[in-house]
């Protein structure tokens, strides 16, 4: 028992998975911050289609709920894809400086940063972990530091560097479970005679360890989907990427069984997929820790 109120202990398991997760997306050929490139812009019309921007909107005004105010505020969005926050950040009035490594996404933000003067946003084409705060002058240099389904968080040390950007507010989401995507319980049973089963992930070790730490913070975990159309070739792609992710070959053999799966079920050569799961978000305090309450 006196390990579950052991930070160190806590911090250990978490680094220990972190890199076990990255050795095991590298072994498949993955790099964490080159992984949308190749679905860049489906993401970004599944982002801000009507779908998309009611997601978006349903966790901006959640944020406003607990105080969080957008008008002139200094916001540093961590992994900001092409633009799915940032921009309805700088549409409220936040001056947005906005990190993303993927280049296909960077196009894309910068296309969809158009429309703002350049005094109010601001893209660093970098992964975030290659960059030094200290050196930036980014230390507690953001009144929001937003960081929103982002591989950048792998262990508490990252926690903290992002930690270190923020003045008042610090928001984090994650999965809390693996994600269900409906096309692989329809594959999974194919490839592997058995049922799709879904994981904790790395959710406890946050909460835990900010609770261990001394943080104000909210926390909200909540069940979201989404759909998602593919061509099959698309389909058949992010499948055999699922595979890999899954320790699972992506060889000739799962292809045509993946392939002649999806010739039989979508004859249109249009694949719907629901993608859905349980997420968590964190709001987290650094200089009012009151409860908030509205007037």
């Amino acid at each position: 028992m006196n390990h579950f109120f052991n930070e160190a202990t806590w911090e250990k398991e978490w680094k220990d998975r972190g890199a076990a997760i990255l050795e095991k997306m590298k072994r498949a050929g993955i790099e964490p911050s080159r992984d949308f490139d190749h679905k860049a812009r489906t993401f970004n019309e599944q982002s801000f289609n009507e779908e998309g921007r009611k997601r978006t909107k349903r966790i901006m005004n959640w944020l406003e709920g607990q105080g969080v105010q957008f008008e002139n505020a200094s916001v540093l969005d961590i992994g900001a894809a092409s633009g799915v926050f940032s921009v309805p950040f700088a549409e409220r009035g936040a001056h947005v400086t906005a990190v993303e490594s993927s280049i296909p996404l960077v196009e894309l933000l910068t296309e969809n940063f158009a429309k703002f003067p350049d005094d109010k946003v601001k893209i660093i084409p970098e992964r975030f972990e290659d960059i030094d705060v200290q050196e930036r002058g980014w230390s507690q240099a953001f009144d929001l530091v937003f960081v929103s389904m982002c591989p950048v968080i792998v262990d508490w040390g990252s926690v903290e560097k992002i930690l270190d950007c923020a003045s008042q507010y610090c928001y984090i989401s994650m999965p809390v479970g693996s994600t269900e995507l409906s096309l692989i319980h329809e594959i999974w049973p194919l490839v592997t005679g058995q049922s799709f089963r879904t994981k904790h992930t790395e959710m406890g070790y946050l909460l835990h360890l900010l609770y261990l730490k001394g943080y104000a913070y909210e926390s909200l975990i909540t069940r979201e989907t989404k759909t998602m159309e593919y061509s099959r070739d698309e389909a058949l792609q992010e499948m055999m990427v699922w595979l890999r992710r899954h320790d699972l070959p992506a060889d000739d053999r799962n292809r045509k069984i993946v392939a002649d799966y999806l010739d039989q079920a979508y004859p249109s050569g249009k694949v719907t997929v629901q993608q859905s799961g349980r997420y968590g978000k964190v709001l987290i305090r650094l200089q009012d820790q009151n409860m908030y309450t509205r007037d």
